[in-house]
């Protein structure tokens, strides 16, 4: 495989100095780097930019871009705010738990902890209205083996109806919505 690991994943944050209180004080990601430019480097634009970086424990980066002179930043309305969100493993449920104290601690909001089977996560949102979530994995090598199996028979599944594949059902089976 030609691709290693993401080097980062970036998104717009309303407000840098704010964004990298919450990801070092609530999430507890460091806050590494950061790079600013008045002139967007790729496209030549006039688009002055501060661009801050979180630094995992694999290397691997979360940034965000706050920029001047531009509308507010919003969401796509047409995509339920479930949908797009960043996932942070913790390692196991001790770390899970000290991270639910936390964020109760400092009044952070949350919905958890959701049983996926796959995963016990907990959900709550940072100052952009990012949604985000810390989880646990608890995938065995069985669950492992049975996803990868079931993954192209649902794909065409889907593409032939547009309804919910049941093949790996039992990942939900027990979650109340």
């Amino acid at each position: 495989m030609d691709i290693k690991s993401f080097h980062h994943v970036a998104y717009r944050c309303k407000d840098a100095k704010e964004t990298a209180d919450f990801y070092t004080d609530i999430v507890g990601l460091p806050y590494t780097l950061a790079v600013a430019e008045d002139i967007q480097p790729t496209t030549g634009e006039d688009h002055p930019y501060f661009h801050i970086f979180f630094q995992l424990e694999d290397g691997s980066f979360l940034a965000f871009f706050e920029l001047t002179g531009q509308e507010p930043m919003g969401r796509d309305d047409n995509t339920p705010d479930w949908v797009q969100h960043i996932a942070f493993d913790v390692g196991d449920m001790e770390t899970l738990h000290k991270k639910i104290a936390h964020l109760d601690a400092n009044g952070i909001e949350h919905k958890g902890i959701t049983d996926h089977t796959i995963c016990q996560s907990v959900y709550f949102y940072d100052p952009n209205g990012h949604r985000l979530e810390f989880l646990v994995n608890t995938t065995t090598d069985k669950m492992v083996n049975d996803l990868v199996a079931a993954a192209k028979p649902m794909m065409d599944d889907w593409v032939a109806t547009k309804k919910a594949p049941k093949h790996v059902s039992w990942v939900h089976e027990n979650v109340n919505h």
